[in-house]
């Protein structure tokens, strides 16, 4: 996606990974200083580190303690954002599903589940109900929420005006798996899934089936994508070529 969209933009710019081994954040980012490389991407297991070593954080990034984009400002210093709330709002918003007002049912209180948590909050949701296996998690989350944060069951899902599916269920080798009884699901909701690989999961053709309008999610993949672009860049992303490129990658997988 970055690639496709610094060709767009017609800018001389890179992407490529770098292997670092656990717990070596820290250097992994003195060689980003040093190179002069003005910014990255942060995957697992590093994001928490990489909060810890980097010179500032914005809010949302300090209060998840987890960062998935780092920026080198003027002066040389790094700052770590993440952007993974962000994107998941604006590909709601792109199907015209803003959770403000809603009834939030969120699936799932790791790393993902933690930031839409933060965000569905901060968009004006009515409720956001967390449903985890592990309690203490899911009141983590909840209270990332703020006020209209609590702790629920799969029962939830039935009154939810959005339920969305920020576990690893459905993907990979676990395509076909449900994270709920697909009975719970009804028309008027919108049921999301941040799984890209199947994009249209098991869950999302369940709720297809039962009347509810569905995200999947390449939305998300590309929009924070794109917001790192720009916080590198300081160009608007090129959306179209982006989301083309990862349609594309996930096509070749």
């Amino acid at each position: 996606m970055h690639n496709a969209a610094f060709e767009a933009c017609g800018l001389d710019w890179l992407y490529l990974a770098f292997e670092v081994p656990p717990g070596h954040a820290r250097d992994a980012l003195a060689g980003v200083r040093s190179l002069g490389i003005e910014g990255l991407s942060v995957t697992m297991p590093h994001k928490t580190d990489v909060a810890m070593c980097v010179d500032g954080c914005t809010p949302a990034a300090s209060r998840l303690q987890a960062v998935n984009t780092v920026r080198r400002r003027p002066d040389g210093t790094l700052e770590g954002f993440n952007t993974d709330g962000d994107g998941f709002l604006a590909s709601l918003r792109d199907a015209g599903a803003d959770p403000g007002g809603r009834r939030v049912v969120l699936l799932g209180a790791g790393g993902a589940g933690r930031a839409l948590a933060l965000a569905l909050g901060g968009a004006g949701a009515a409720e956001v109900v967390v449903v985890n296996r592990t309690p203490h998690a899911a009141a983590t989350a909840a209270g990332l929420a703020g006020i209209h944060g609590r702790v629920g069951t799969v029962a939830d899902v039935a009154n939810a005006d959005l339920v969305v599916n920020a576990t690893p269920v459905g993907m990979g080798d676990d395509a076909g798996a449900l994270p709920v009884d697909p009975s719970l699901l009804h028309a008027g909701q919108v049921v999301a899934d941040i799984v890209v690989h199947p994009i249209d999961t098991a869950f999302l053709q369940a709720a297809r089936s039962a009347g509810a309008t569905t995200v999947d999610g390449l939305g998300m993949l590309v929009h924070q994508a794109a917001l790192a672009f720009t916080l590198w860049t300081g160009q608007d992303a090129p959306l179209a070529a982006m989301r083309a490129a990862a349609e594309q990658e996930l096509a070749d997988r």
